[in-house]
C-alpha cells in the first residue's frame, strides 16, 4: 500500500486535490512574483516536485506545498510534476479520510480556524480559501519570529494562535502593523508550546 519508492509523474495542475481549506493568500502572491522572476521555469518545476497520496476513486491528494501549487495554477501553469508518496487506492473512503487525518496528512480547518469534515475540503486548487492569519504566520516565520520546523502545518498552529490575540481587521487593513504585534507574542511565553519557537527577547 505505502510506496517505498518515489514514484514522478507529470501530471494537470486542475486534477490535484488539496487536503486543506486555506491558504495565506499573501503567500500566494509572493511566491507567483518569484514564479515570474524564475528565468529557467522548467528547472524551477524538477527542482519543486508536488507531494501527493494516490488515493480514494484514482485521484492524487496533495500534502504539502499547497501555496506553490495555488500560485502555479494563478500563473497559467498546466502541469506540474509530482512524487507519488504512497498509494492507497485500495481503501474506501471512510479509511482514505482517517489513514490520512492520522498521520497527519490533511488539515480540514476552515478560514476561522473550525475543524471541519473531509467532505468541506475543495474540489479544486482554485477553490482553497484566503486565511489573512496564515500569511501573518508565514512572513512572522520570514523575518525571524519562529523557526522552521518539521511539525506538520505548524505555520496553520501559529495562525491559529495569533488569531486568539491579533484582531482579523488588523491583518487584513494594517498587515505591516499586525506583524510587529505578531513579533512581540511570537517572542513572549504565551507562545512556549508552539513549534519552532526561539523563545523570548532577552532584557537588556
Amino acid at each position: 500500500m505505502i510506496v517505498r519508492e518515489p514514484r514522478l509523474e507529470i501530471v494537470k495542475v486542475h486534477s490535484l486535490l488539496p487536503t486543506q481549506i486555506t491558504v495565506g493568500l499573501r503567500e500566494v502572491r509572493a511566491k507567483r512574483k518569484h514564479w515570474r522572476a524564475q528565468r529557467h521555469k522548467l528547472k524551477f518545476l524538477s527542482d519543486h516536485l508536488i507531494p501527493v497520496i494516490q488515493g480514494y476513486k484514482d485521484r492524487y491528494y496533495i500534502i504539502d506545498h499547497h501555496h506553490l501549487v495555488r500560485a502555479l495554477h494563478d500563473e497559467g501553469v498546466t502541469e506540474v510534476a509530482i512524487t507519488v508518496v504512497a498509494d492507497l487506492r485500495a481503501l474506501d473512503r471512510d479509511a482514505f479520510w482517517s489513514y490520512l487525518d492520522h498521520r497527519a496528512w490533511m488539515h480540514p480547518y476552515d478560514e476561522k480556524g473550525r475543524r471541519q469534515s473531509p467532505a468541506r475540503l475543495p474540489r479544486s486548487i482554485d477553490q482553497l480559501i484566503d486565511d489573512p492569519f496564515r500569511s501573518l504566520a508565514g512572513q512572522l516565520r520570514l523575518v525571524g519570529g519562529f523557526a522552521k520546523d518539521t511539525t506538520p502545518f505548524s505555520e496553520f498552529l501559529w495562525a491559529d494562535f495569533l488569531r486568539r490575540h491579533i484582531k482579523k481587521a488588523r491583518v487584513t487593513d494594517r498587515f505591516n502593523k499586525a506583524l510587529e504585534e505578531a513579533l512581540v507574542l511570537a517572542k513572549s511565553e504565551r507562545a512556549n508550546y508552539l513549534p519552532g519557537w526561539c523563545g523570548p527577547v532577552p532584557r537588556s
